[in-house]
């Protein structure tokens, strides 16, 4: 943490959060059900990185932590999703 400050979490937000990362989890699975061609597999890799983002801010308190160490994480995430933009041109044009 920045400082060594310390920062709760109510347990009503942690909980939400929970929730909706179920259903989320629901989400993808039913999405799975449908054919949407090559969709399929952007929409549950967009709703992955959405549940990331979630565990990565709200149960590993990244919203907590400095700047620098957010827009890391962010190029991180940056660098994920040029590598599924790269791997999808390959899947296009084989």
């Amino acid at each position: 943490m920045a400082n060594n400050s310390s920062h709760t979490t109510e347990y009503v937000v942690l909980a939400r959060v929970l929730l909706l990362l179920m259903f989320l989890t629901i989400l993808t699975i039913s999405i799975t059900s449908y054919h949407l061609g090559a969709f399929t597999v952007a929409i549950t890799l967009l709703i992955a990185g959405t549940k990331g983002y979630l565990v990565l801010s709200y149960f590993m308190h990244l919203k907590y932590e400095s700047l620098l160490l957010r827009i890391l994480v962010g190029m991180v995430f940056v660098l994920f999703a040029l590598i599924i933009v790269i791997t999808f041109i390959d899947y296009a044009y084989r």
